[in-house]
């Protein structure tokens, strides 16, 4: 039986502090806010209970911070995509930042099992002052547990309407995509780290970042190929390859962290459930 489970999250600045109220239809939850920060930040965690989905699953979460308001967000775990049935699977996300609003949207990687046909699909939409950093990673099958992605499909699709799209459909079969030295040159993990800011940023502001984002990379994990570039004046895009999520994972905790401090002056503390 499929699933088609709905969350909407409304985060509000009330005074000083950032509150939580959402809503929710199926098999996701929204664990217990907590300040570690301090009552400006609301952290959360986002559990799907089923632990994946399956050929005609689809997962609506939509994302509304008020003016004013900041909130990180992550999951416990990774995200799966099974086997395909036969059908599709869905997992559709948008968000939408008001004046000076905040939001780290930050999930755990997404693993595309072999087989499986899904799509994870992001759309933000940001106001004049508003901020986000966001990352995605994705892994194709279990090659450390010799599961290789060997048949299937996974879509991939990124928006701000208007002033970016990244979108990509990746399958099993596409041989030159996946092996190929103009493709994923036979790495089997990939990611997108952005940061998007509704006011452009100034030109001599991106490119410090860029230079000092240049100087963390040189530091990555063999086998991680790693390039950060700015579209355009509102956003920064470090995209990256690697042969198994962790160690792209820690390349993108480590520029999360710098950038957070560079652009917000805070410090990259981690959310204590990615160590559990």
């Amino acid at each position: 039986m499929a699933w088609h489970a709905q969350l909407a999250l409304d985060y509000r600045k009330q005074q000083d502090k950032t509150a939580l109220h959402f809503t929710h239809d199926g098999p996701l939850r929204i664990l217990k806010s907590l300040y570690p920060e301090g009552a400006s930040i609301c952290h959360n965690v986002l559990v799907h209970p089923p632990g994946g989905l399956v050929g005609g699953d689809v997962l609506d979460i939509s994302v509304q911070v008020r003016e004013g308001a900041h909130a990180l967000v992550t999951t416990p775990g990774a995200t799966r995509f099974y086997k395909s049935n036969g059908q599709s699977a869905l997992q559709r996300t948008r968000l939408v930042l008001e004046t000076g609003a905040r939001l780290e949207w930050l999930p755990l990687e997404a693993i595309a099992y072999n087989a499986c046909d899904a799509a994870n699909h992001l759309e933000f939409k940001l106001s004049e002052g508003a901020q986000l950093l966001t990352w995605d990673v994705t892994a194709l099958g279990l090659p450390m547990a010799n599961q290789p992605f060997a048949c299937g499909r996974f879509t991939q699709h990124m928006e701000w309407p208007g002033l970016f799209l990244e979108r990509g459909l990746i399958s099993a079969q596409d041989h030159l995509l996946l092996d190929g030295a103009l493709g994923l040159s036979g790495q089997r993990c990939m990611g997108s780290l952005i940061f998007a800011s509704g006011t452009p940023l100034a030109r001599p502001q991106r490119e410090a970042l860029l230079e000092s984002t240049h100087g963390l990379l040189q530091a990555a994990p063999q086998g991680t190929v790693c390039g950060v570039t700015a579209p355009n004046a509102h956003m920064l895009v470090l995209r990256g390859l690697a042969p198994v999520v962790e160690p792209l994972m820690q390349v993108w905790k480590t520029v999360w962290a710098h950038w957070r401090s560079e652009l917000w002056s805070l410090p990259g503390t981690t959310p204590r459930i990615w160590s559990m």
